[in-house]
């Protein structure tokens, strides 16, 4: 049995699809031109990853590139250099257990990002530096004494450079310095460096009172030898000239007679003790002497 229904059509319908059409056209044309560009700040770099071919080998540099929607995404690196702390607790060659701190500076090579993100990924960082710097300081703290490692400091961070340098190029990563940030020992190596410190300065300090002994005894002797020279003179001048004695009390009054006119209180004292019995001098019969 045939049934023959006839739909009636409805009017406008030709351009409601037409309309349908031109909205998805244009949003499909919108959604393309929205994501057919991507911007790499300064300081990056940009990789593209085909949907088809995989990571393309071209960096692309900073400013504004243009990739097809949905089949390529970009991936964006920082190579600018990031700072990494890293501690590792190691034994020096004399079995001290040091816990040292390192402070690295690393970037990836802008030129080989493709092969970094087909080996390691974006967090690259995470997965090489701390294996790469924990072995590293092992095996450079263990060729140094617990002493020599705050004595050749610089030779040890120099070398612990050299081999995280080398070691950080085989996955395309520069390291632009590397430098120790600090140094601890254990309770027993750091009690043993304080009682040497201590003993040291005990024996500066027993050198020095040595030296100002010596120093004591020179000025003492230099002292008597002055003194003994000084009598001898004035031996001499005396026995060459019986007024020189004269002389010493005429000085010797003239300094008591000062001294006492500048005091505030008024004084009466015995001339023969002070020396001012000066009229009673026989001058003449000093002089007539010699």
């Amino acid at each position: 049995m045939n049934f023959n229904v006839n739909v009636p059509k409805m009017p406008g319908g030709g351009a409601a699809s037409a309309l349908i059409k031109l909205g998805a056209v244009v949003g499909l044309g919108a959604y393309g031109v929205a994501n057919s560009f991507y911007n790499v700040d300064g300081g990056h770099r940009a990789i593209v990853f085909n949907r088809i071919v995989g990571v393309k080998d071209e960096v692309y540099p900073e400013g504004t590139h243009l990739m097809i929607p949905w089949f390529e995404r970009p991936i964006i690196y920082d190579v600018r250099a990031r700072p990494h702390l890293v501690e590792s607790t190691s034994g020096s060659r004399d079995l001290q257990m040091v816990k040292i701190g390192l402070r690295v500076l690393t970037r990836p090579m802008p030129d080989q990002l493709p092969t970094i993100y087909r080996k390691l990924g974006e967090n690259y960082n995470e997965r090489v530096l701390p294996s790469i710097i924990h072995e590293t300081l092992k095996a450079v703290v263990a060729q140094y004494n617990a002493s020599q490692l705050i004595t050749q400091r610089e030779a040890v961070s120099r070398e612990i450079r050299k081999i995280l340098t080398e070691r950080a190029a085989y996955f395309n990563i520069a390291l632009d310095d590397v430098s120790i940030t600090g140094l601890t020992f254990g309770k027993e190596f750091t009690a043993a460096i304080e009682a040497k410190q201590v003993a040291a300065q005990e024996a500066e300090r027993a050198k020095f009172v040595v030296e100002k002994a010596e120093q004591d005894k020179r000025s003492a002797i230099i002292r008597a030898q002055g003194e003994a020279k000084s009598a001898q003179l004035i031996g001499q001048a005396i026995a060459n000239n019986p007024a020189f004695i004269t002389l010493r009390k005429i000085e010797a009054a003239r300094e008591i007679a000062q001294t006492i006119s500048n005091a505030a209180n008024k004084a009466f004292l015995s001339s023969d003790d002070l020396l001012l019995n000066l009229q009673e001098m026989n001058l003449e019969s000093a002089t007539g002497k010699k």
